[in-house]
């Protein structure tokens, strides 16, 4: 299964850069200046900096558990329960909004 980068997707979720050239001082005059580098967060990223960092989006350990599973051959797809969601994930997508 090929997980795909959804940052990348989401143009609103990115982190805008302006860089100048580092590692390169640039000349005025006989001075030697340091280039800097500077970042901006996008409005969606400042309000989701907020959402504390020890907050897990997911179990470790049961994420290792199923990839154990996975790796010893023990882990089993319930067909019927893959197929519930299916369809209603379907039934909400072709659902009328009403709004």
């Amino acid at each position: 299964m090929k997980i795909d980068d959804a940052a990348k997707k989401s143009p609103g979720l990115g982190v805008v850069t302006s860089q100048a050239r580092s590692g390169k001082a640039e000349k005025s005059g006989s001075a030697k200046t340091a280039a800097t580098d500077t970042v901006s967060l996008s409005s969606q990223s400042k309000a989701l900096s907020g959402v504390s960092s020890d907050t897990a989006v997911f179990d470790v350990s049961r994420v290792q558990e199923i990839k154990d599973a996975i790796a010893s051959g023990r882990f089993q797809v319930d067909a019927g329960k893959v197929a519930d969601g299916l369809i209603d994930t379907v039934k909400d997508l072709i659902r009328p909004s009403r709004g």
